[in-house]
This record gives C-alpha cells, sequence and structure tokens, in this order.
C-alpha cells in the first residue's frame, strides 16, 4: 500500500468525503476521534459505516477514539460488517495496545485489518516505542503528533515562534522515525498545520524525506500535490539510483564501485533500492 498521504477528513462531514476522495491522496483517515464533537459522534460512525459500504479503489482508514476510552467499543461496533484498509489508533503506547486492541477486533470479523498508532501521544508511549517491533505484522506504519503530548505536560507549546519543533519534540520525531524502521514498517510524519503555507510545507515535506520518512498525514486537500511530489523521487535522482543497481548487479562480488565519478558501496546500493521501491 502506497503512503505518501493520508489525508484527514472528519467522520461527520459525509459531505466532504468524495471531494477528498478526489484530492488525490494516496489513503483518507475518516476521523472519529478529535475532528468529531461528542455529540456528533453518533452521526460520524453511521456516516462512516454507509461510506465504507460503497467500496472503492481508494484506501480509507478510520481513526478510532482511544482504545482505553470510553469511546472506542461504538467506534469498532460501527465498523462491524465494513472492510476499512487501516485502523488509526490515538493514544497507542506500544505494542500492548495492539494486543489490547485486536482482542476488539478479532470478534468483530476486523482482526486482519492493518493498524497505524499514533504512537507519541502520551508520556508513557514515549518509552514504548521500541516495543512495536513484536507486532509489526499487525502494522501499516506508525507514525507520530506534536499536539497531545505537550497539552499531556504542561508543555505550552511543541514548536518555536519559527515553527520548528522544540527539543524535546524533535527527540519525539527521531524516535518515532528510528522505531518505525526498526519495526520495518512506513515511518509516517505528522500534520503540517499551516495549511496556507505551501513553502514551508514544501520545505518540511522534502526535510521529511530527506531523514527517512515515507509519507505524511494531511490536513488540507490542498496539502495534497506539494506532500506527493516531496515524496516521489525525481527522474534524476531514480536515474541516479538505477545506475547503482544496475553498476552491482553488473559486478555481484564488488563491495565498491565507482559510479558516475563517485565511490559507492553497501548503503548506497541499499539507498538506491529504496528510491526505486517508492
Amino acid at each position: 500500500m502506497k503512503l505518501r498521504s493520508l489525508l484527514f477528513v472528519p467522520g461527520d462531514r459525509p459531505d466532504r468525503f468524495a471531494k477528498a476522495a478526489a484530492s488525490g491522496a494516496d489513503a483518507l483517515i475518516l476521523d472519529l476521534e478529535d475532528a468529531v464533537a461528542a455529540s456528533a459522534k453518533v452521526t460520524a460512525r453511521a456516516a462512516v459505516h454507509d461510506w465504507l459500504g460503497q467500496g472503492g479503489p481508494l484506501p480509507r482508514f478510520v481513526r478510532i477514539n482511544p482504545v482505553e476510552g470510553p469511546l472506542a467499543l461504538a467506534d469498532l461496533d460501527a465498523l462491524a460488517g465494513t472492510r476499512p484498509d487501516g485502523i488509526v489508533v490515538p493514544k497507542a503506547e506500544g505494542a500492548a495496545t495492539i494486543t489490547a486492541l485486536d482482542a476488539l477486533l478479532t470478534p468483530r470479523g476486523l482482526g486482519d485489518v492493518p493498524l497505524l498508532p499514533i504512537a507519541t501521544e502520551t508520556p508513557a508511549a514515549i518509552f514504548q516505542l521500541g516495543s512495536y517491533g513484536a507486532v509489526a505484522h499487525r502494522l501499516a506504519g506508525l507514525t507520530w503528533g506534536a499536539e497531545d503530548l505537550p497539552a499531556a505536560i504542561g508543555a505550552a507549546t511543541s514548536r518555536e515562534a519559527d515553527g520548528r519543533y522544540t527539543a524535546p519534540y524533535e527527540m519525539v520525531r527521531a524516535l518515532t522515525l528510528f522505531g518505525a524502521h526498526a519495526a520495518g514498517v512506513a515511518a509516517i510524519d505528522t500534520v503540517y498545520p499551516a495549511i496556507r503555507d505551501e513553502a514551508g510545507l514544501a520545505a518540511y515535506a522534502a526535510r521529511a524525506v530527506r531523514d527517512g520518512f515515507t509519507g505524511m498525514m494531511v490536513l488540507h486537500p490542498a496539502q495534497v500535490p506539494v506532500i506527493n511530489a516531496a515524496f516521489t523521487p525525481s527522474t534524476e535522482a531514480v536515474a541516479r539510483a538505477q545506475a547503482i543497481v544496475d553498476a552491482f548487479a553488473a559486478n555481484p562480488g564488488a563491495g565498491a564501485l565507482q559510479v558516475d565519478g563517485r565511490m559507492v558501496d553497501a548503503p548506497h546500493l541499499k539507498q538506491a533500492r529504496r528510491v526505486l521501491a517508492m
């Protein structure tokens, strides 16, 4: 499943579902959690159930409410009899949360639905980022958030005045990145909240690609083309990667080679294969 861009759409706004699906996003996240007021949860569950029943080629994830909270069971009941392509798991605290959720999914016929934990929204969650390898077979990827955690610890903000993350949240982002790669699953960066700042979004997405993320969550349809472009290798990058792969294929016993005047070795070959896979 290609996951460069995962676009959130509020579950209680079915009038936006079709527009979101036409945005070019690789997947939608139909939100039953933060984007939906308590008074609209029942309406949102019904709308999401109905739309999932219509099918369609675009992968459709559903963000449920926290597994340990009072609303998740009703969310899962609403998904029974449907086939979401994934479930986004907020407030996840490592493999234990995934195991607990699986026990609720299986009786509802959802035991094989891939899960995407938002893995950094509580202080305890940070210390469980290395545990996801034990449940990697259940995961579509791993992602993080920069809003709930500062609220949980009483921090004023997760960002500097210029929009950069403060040191604690840079650390959390990096730990999520390495936790995902350690588990062998997609590393999905968090949203860029300034929806009218196209230049800032492009710079943020380029940094995510540089650092090793494989996709991003998205708040607004207008952000999708910028993000998709960032996570799609350029023609020149593909050509360089293919040249490296071809050189090693022609010299299978070589540990290092010269390609276009530059020395390359095993790490360059691994990165070239990753570019071609993207």
